[in-house]
Order: C-alpha cells, then structure tokens, then sequence
C-alpha cells in the first residue's frame, strides 16, 4: 500500500459529500459545512471546479491532484476520475464514493514521491517552473519545494529547448502511376496482419478507393468516388491500403480529411501499420494538420509568462509550458494537452494561447524557427499522408499560401459533414466581434490594453520608413479602422449611443430584429433572427455609409499590397531571407482580410436591392441565456458546394467521399441522389463513381429500435422520468441526446442526485465544467457511468464495448426551423428535404450503439407520434417497435436476445 499524504482530503459526488483527515478518518458531511471546511485549510481534491459545481459554491479552491499531475506527468493521459487517476498511478481503485479521499492522499503522495526518484523522466525544466509557479502562489509548489531537487547545472529557457525546424527543397509533383487491384489487396492484406479476420467487403471498398488514384485525363475533372460504408466495414484500412501504395509508388502526399477529433486520432493509430513513426533521415511520413488556432502559439505564451497572465491565469501558463517541452506536436486542442487542464482555470486562457484572431507575424517572431504551426506546415509538404480537418482542407485549398502544398489526393471520411463544413467556411458574417477583429488587427492596442498584439504600423515599420507609398498606405487604413466598432461596442449599441457607421448599422440591425421578431425566442432567451428584406429608407442608408466606411479600409490595404509585391520584386538591401518571409506572411493575411472586407460590401450592397439568388442572408441578434453577446448581418450559400466544387475539387486530381451515412436506402435500394447533388460534382458536370457495402453485423441479433409512445411532449417531469428509470434498467452506460440545451439541463437537475445515490454517475455537456472529449473520456472509462448531451454527441463518438449499451433521444430530431433552413427546405424539396435530414440524424446517433460484433444493445425515441416513414434510417432487420415506457423498462433490464419473434417484435413498426 502506497505511503499517503497527511492532508485532509475532500470528495463530492451527487450522492454525497465525504471528508477525510490526516489522521485517516473519513466522514460524511453537508454541503455547508464541506465549503467551510475548504474555506479554512487546503484540501486535496480532484478536479476543482467539478467539485464546486457538485457543491453549489463555484468559488471552491484546494490542492487539486490534476494540477500536480500534469506538473509531473505533462503531455501524458489521465482520465479526470478517482478510477482512471487510479489506474493511472498504479493504484487501487476506491470502493465507493467513501473511499475516494483516501486515494486522493495516496495519489498524492505518489506524485509527490516521483519527483524524487531517479525514474522522473520529466525531471528538465521542473525546478525553473516551480520557482515560478511558487512565486504565482501556486498551493502545490510548497509541497513540492523539498522534493524537486536544484539541478546541479542550470536548466536552459523552454524557447532555448524546442528544437528548430530544418528548411527542405520543396519536394516535386508526384509520379503519374497506376495501381492495380491485386497490389491493393496484397497491401490491405500486409495492414490487417496474419490471422486477420477475412473481410471480403473491405477488400472489394479498398480496391474502388484505388480509383481516385489513377492519372487525371481532364483539367479540373478530379476522378471522384462516393462510397457508402457501413459500420464494420472497417473503411478506415479499406482507404489506407491504396493511399499508402499510391504515395510509396508516386512520392506524393494524400490528405485524409475528418469531421471529428475522434476520428483523427484513430486514423493516427491506424496509420502506424502502413508508415512508420519516422523515415531514416527523421522528418515524419504521417503529419496531423490543423487550423492555426489548434496550436500553442509560443509567442502568446513568453508574453503570459512575463506578466501577460495574472493569478490564476500564470498558473496555467506555467503549466502550459511544461506540457510544451514534451508535447508531441504542440497542438492544444484534442493533441496531447490534456482536455481538462483549460477547465480548471475557469478562464479562456488556453485560446489566449493560441493565434485565434490571424494575428502572427510570422518570420517577425523571434520563435518562428520553433514554431509549432509552422513546423506542422512544413512537415505536411513532404508527408506521404497528412491527416486534416474538412474545414482545414478548404480553407487550404481556397486561400493557402503555397500552391504546392494544396491537396490534389483527398479522402473525406465522415463524408456526410462536407456539405455543412463547406456551409461554414464559405460564409460571410458581419458582425459586432469580426469587425472590432479586424479593427485590432489593423491599429493594434488600445488604451493601456495588455498584451503582445501589434498593429499594421508596429509590424511593418520597417516598410513604412523604407517606402513611401506604403508607410501612407498604412497611416491611412489606420484612420479608416477608426470607423470599425471599438471596446464597448454592444453596450453602446443597447444604450442607442452607437459611435461610427458600423455601430450605426448594428444598432438598426438590433432595432429591426426585435420589431419583427414573431418566434417567441424574446422570453425564452434564445438568438433572434429576421430575414434581410424589405429593409426601409433609413437602414438602406445606414447601410451604405457602412459600406463606404468599409471601402475606405480596403482601399489602403489593397495599395499596401501592391506595395509589398513591390519590395518582394526588387528587394532592399536590408531584406534579408526572415524579413522576405515576414512580409510574404504579411501578404497573405493582407489578402485575406482584403477578400473579406469586399465579402461584406457585397452584403451590405444588395440590402436594398433585390436579394441574390444564390445566397440567404439575415440579420441576427446573437443571445445566450437571454444575454446579447454579438450582433450582424449573415450571408450563407443557399448550396454551399458550389464554391466547394470550385475551390477543392477543381484543383484536385482524386476525391473520395466515404461514411457509414452518406446515403440513405429508400425500398431497398440505395438512393444516391442526394449524395451526388451535396458532394458538389454536378457544379463540375461529374458523374462520380458510387459504391456501397452494408454493415457485416446482425442488427437483428444486436440491437433493438423502441419507441415510446407514452411520454407526452412537453412534460418535463415524465422526460426526466423516463430518463432515470431507462439509465437505472440499464445499470448506466446510457447516452442521452438532446435537441435542447434547456431540457438537457432540466432532466439532468432532477435525475443525476438520484442516479448517484444508485451508484450511477452521470455527466452532462452544458452542466458540468469538463470538455466535452474528457466527458467522452470518462463515459467509456466506466460502464455505469451515462452521459448526456447534445449534437456535439450525435456524431463522431467511438464507445465500443460495454460502456455504451443505451442510447436515448429525448424526441424526433427536427430540424431548426431556421431562415437558412427555410430557404434550403424549399430549394430541396419541402418536408422530403425535412425527411432526409431527420432520418440521418438519426442513422448517426444510432451509429454510436453498435461499434462492433460483440456490442449489444437498445436505442430508445421518446416519441408519441414517431412518424413511420422516419424508420428507413435504422439499418435493414433491425427490430423496431412502438412500446410504452413499462415494456420498454422490461426490454432494457433482459438486454438484446437476438430473437425478435421470441421477443414479439417486429423488424419495422
């Protein structure tokens, strides 16, 4: 048994409360007297804020045991749980929630004792970021004090520790090679290993993915193929045999492209049976790509660590910078950070870390050579496979800063999100917060604010005394961002005192806004939105003195352009080869914001003319529980994958779509319509090549479809009945979906106290302070433990197992009856639009029941008229019946028989 820690320790779940001091008694106690006890001493405690929420009282603070951990162990796992800290640690589990104390000391004691052995291998640096941390009043780091010892010799700065990133020759196109059917079939075989399973269907799936290999024949033609794949296919192999005997054969680089972290991060284990870890000369044949704003921005963090952050916030940048010197890729955001670390600093600290506003300079960075963003780039180019988000790969391919580099060979697996992906990245919003962006990007701080940004003047500077013409290009954006709205804008514009033209259009955006609004969304606190039309007179006007204001800005920023082409042409002397990359980086974001900019003329010039056909634009009143938090006018593709089609499948020479719910059988047959039209190819003239291979598992034997026909809409009470009496037949291991925030809260206020005190956990999106990939985390770490949430849970959840054995949907999952939904409703077809959209949906959040052949299980619908033509989204022979909820109970408690006549069910219902 493992020595302890003689601190008392506090532990508080919803089925109680239990202390235990340092002389190893442990009791049960209230609330109250629990937040007095913390008030008086410092109590070791897991995962802080989650205490405090249990508790009522969220300003809880104590030694909280994942803070030491992830000073000890930085870049390393742990589930945020007394179980998985125990597994963790080596440690025996707690019987029950009293004996969690008890290990909270243990754990404790363990950590601490670690920094002294000789095994610490995380032993640099330690000693620099405890005396830092010591001087931020971190709890711990007098505990620590005597077991960190002084290094005999002095620890070197973690931005002198990163290693530099090496130039490379940019690497040449790929060969023009076939592959043949038999050579994919003998790689898929190498894949999967000796003894594997055979699979005849991920045999035949591998070999049409070798299709979108072959040579181009056509300019802007790719060779596309959408395949439909069913869960078990085993797809992910299926699409990797071809791609890894295409890049080995051409020397070229395939993008695979998910919706989900999750996703990622199993093609990042499976990709370690085609390609090894590294290449003989180092550089790494797979490269996990994301947005900038995933990336520890090491400029950020110096700047925190030099009196940026203070409090609470300097903490975390300490320990943010531990994480750093062993982070694999520097990526925070479902990388090696652990997800719970941001949370228990209750700050946005951790994007503050990252470059979320495009705000780099660039070759100006005195890190730029260690810079993690800029060595996942470089390492992208030379990769054989580059594993990418769907937004990631358009915002490449529409405005990426080398050519060279865009995708030409692109997997888009969960195939099913490029159409709302492609909804989002080719959107236009103008709005109180992307203007005042903009604003800060262009003039830099204000007023005393804190932090490293810097406007056009200061990054530039040594253009502007250099050249004329671009030194008043810059004085006179400068003066034209004064018009952009400043700090305080929104309340301002709630005051009716607005300052500037764009203020102006935000206060009459509001004004319109609720003057029409009919939905009822004023009281119940939800955004409010009306259409842009029959705008009056005076919002025309106002309108376009936005408009002018805005081309005021582009106007100066465009000839600040053409001036650093200009120098990049006939460079100076003084230009050296950092200087030339600063000002190329200051090109591309110039040219962005220049494409923007004119995006929103165009919005706001139509406004009183007539309404484009091939947009939906709007005006909205951003909300959250009641409280406005941004304002503007919107503007989204009526189909999004028209310029989807321009910018990535016109540059592409092979494209596939694959998902388990790409299309949708209709008689029994496979209906590829709606797959074809939402994948972009007939803005293209292309007639993709289509594939389809149903799930290898027995639905039949494996899962059951109830529908619930007694639980009336509306009725909160018997909702959150019937979610506590479903979880308790189960013994856990049930996921609830939501379509609504506010009754996902309401079911899990009234149940999750009961559930405990049953000794089933229960989580929640929206309710407990933990991010949602560590509540995934959790779920599937213990069987009777549920989770609740919403869409964010619907798709891309991968619980296989025993954990996941009950799926609920609080009711039919309608589509929000939006003005974008409205406009796409009646370009596609009305309720058959409606229909589609529903029914997959619900294929997907079926999806998360059964992962595979051993899992069992039942997927229930809270619905009293559950329409029957919805019932073609379950997959053929599942047994689906409509059932009250006492024999739903019965079928849940006696699991999945697997005879559907024994059970008195029929297949469709």
């Amino acid at each position: 048994m493992a020595d302890v820690l003689p601190l008392p320790a506090l532990h508080a779940s919803h089925a109680g409360t239990w202390l235990r001091d340092g002389a190893g008694t442990t009791r049960g106690l209230g609330k109250g007297e629990a937040i007095m006890a913390a008030a008086d001493t410092p109590l070791l405690m897991l995962n802080a804020p989650l205490v405090a929420n249990r508790l009522g009282y969220p300003d809880l603070s104590g030694l909280d045991l994942l803070e030491l951990f992830a000073f000890v162990h930085p870049a390393r796992f742990v589930v945020p749980t007394p179980k998985g800290l125990a597994h963790a640690l080596d440690l025996p589990e707690p019987e029950g929630d009293e004996g969690v104390p008890a290990l909270l000391q243990r754990a404790a004691e363990t950590l601490l004792a670690t920094c002294e052995g000789p095994a610490w291998n995380q032993r640099e640096g330690a000693w620099s970021t405890l005396q830092s941390l010591a001087r931020a009043r971190w709890p711990w780091a007098t505990l620590l004090a005597p077991r960190v010892a002084r290094p005999q010799v002095a620890e070197k700065w973690l931005f002198s520790r990163l290693p530099e990133w090496d130039e490379r020759p940019e690497r040449p196109q790929p060969a023009q090679v076939a592959i043949d059917e038999f050579e994919i079939e003998a790689r898929l075989a190498r894949l999967t290993g000796e003894g594997a399973e055979p699979r005849p269907d991920q045999a035949l799936y591998a070999r049409e993915a070798g299709h979108v290999f072959a040579p181009r024949s056509k300019r802007d033609q790719p060779h596309m193929l959408l395949t439909q794949a069913g869960t078990g296919i085993g797809k992910t192999l299926g699409y990797l045999a071809p791609a890894a005997l295409w890049s080995q054969k051409a020397q070229g680089t395939v993008w695979v492209s998910t919706y989900t972290k999750a996703l990622q991060r199993q093609l990042r284990r499976e990709s370690g049976r085609a390609w090894p870890p590294a290449r003989p000369d180092g550089s790494r044949p797979v490269v996990v790509r994301k947005g900038r704003e995933n990336y520890l921005c090491l400029l950020n963090l110096e700047d925190a660590l030099q009196g940026g952050f203070a409090g609470r916030a300097a903490v975390l940048a300490q320990l943010v910078a531990r994480w750093a010197a062993y982070s694999q890729d520097g990526d925070m955001i479902g990388g090696d950070l652990p997800g719970w670390l941001g949370t228990l600093f209750r700050q946005r600290g951790i994007r503050a870390l990252t470059d979320q506003r495009g705000e780099c300079v660039y070759a100006g960075c005195p890190h730029y050579r260690k810079c993690f963003i800029e060595r996942a780039a470089r390492a992208s180019a030379e990769a054989d496979l580059v594993i990418a988000n769907h937004a990631l790969v358009m915002v490449n391919a529409a405005r990426g800063r080398d050519h060279a580099q865009k995708p030409t060979r692109i997997v888009f697996d969960e195939g099913h999100h490029v159409f709302e992906a492609a909804d989002s990245t080719f959107a236009a919003a103008l709005t109180g917060a992307e203007t005042i962006e903009l604003r800060r990007w262009v003039i830099g701080p204000e007023r005393g604010s804190r932090g490293r940004r810097r406007g056009l003047a200061a990054r530039l500077a040594d253009v502007a005394s250099y050249d004329e013409a671009g030194g008043k290009a810059i004085a006179a954006a400068r003066e034209a961002a004064e018009a952009l709205p400043g700090d305080g804008w929104l309340q301002r514009v709630n005051e009716s005192a607005p300052s500037g033209p764009l203020e102006e259009l935000f206060a009459a955006v509001r004004a319109t806004v609720y003057a029409r609004d009919e939905s009822g969304g004023q009281d119940a606190g939800y955004g409010l939105e009306t259409e842009a039309a029959q705008l009056d007179g005076p919002f025309v006007e106002i309108a376009g003195a936005a408009q002018a204001a805005l081309a005021e800005l582009r106007s100066p920023l465009l000839k600040l352009a053409v001036r650093l082409e200009a120098i990049i042409a006939e460079p100076p002397d003084w230009l050296d080869g950092a200087g030339r990359a600063r000002i190329e980086g200051a090109r591309h974001s110039l040219g962005w914001r220049v494409d923007l900019i004119a995006a929103w003329e165009a919005l706001l010039n139509r406004l009183g003319g007539p309404a484009d056909p091939e947009f939906v634009d709007w005006l909205a009143v951003e909300r959250a529980d009641a409280r406005e938090f941004d304002i503007g006018i919107h503007r989204r593709w009526l189909d999004p994958m028209k310029p989807f089609a321009r910018t990535v499948l016109e540059g592409a020479h092979g494209v596939m779509l694959t998902s388990a719910t790409l299309t949708e059988a209709q008689g029994g047959e496979t209906d590829w319509d709606a797959a074809v039209t939402r994948s972009g190819a007939p803005h293209l003239d292309l007639s993709p090549r289509l594939a389809a291979f149903p799930s290898p598992f027995d639905y039949a034997a494996q899962a059951e479809v109830l529908i619930v026909t007694d639980i009336a809409k509306g009725d909160l009470s018997a909702l959150a009945g019937a979610y506590f009496r479903l979880i308790e037949a189960a013994g856990g291991g049930a996921l609830g979906l939501f379509t609504a925030i506010r009754r996902l809260r309401a079911v899990h206020g009234r149940v999750a106290d009961r559930l405990a005190r049953a000794g089933l956990p229960l989580y929640a999106q929206h309710v407990d302070p933990i991010d949602t990939g560590t509540l995934v985390d959790i779920f599937r770490d213990d069987p009777k433990a549920s989770l609740l949430g919403t869409d964010a849970l619907r798709d891309g959840v991968d619980v296989p197992g025993h954990s996941l054995r009950l799926v609920v949907m609080e009711q039919v999952p309608w589509p929000k009856p939006s003005i974008l939904h409205r406009a796409r409703r009646l370009a596609g077809g009305g309720s058959v639009y409606d229909d589609r959209i529903i029914r997959a949906r619900l294929a997907q959040a079926f999806g998360r029941l059964i992962r595979s052949r051993e899992d069992r299980g039942h997927f229930v619908v809270l619905s009293s008229a559950f329409p029957s033509r919805l019932l073609s989204a379950f997959p053929a022979g599942t047994p689906i019946v409509r059932c009250t909820l006492d024999e739903a109970l019965q079928r849940v408690a006696g699991g999945v028989s697997g005879d559907p006549v024994k059970n008195g069910m029929s297949h469709r219902a």
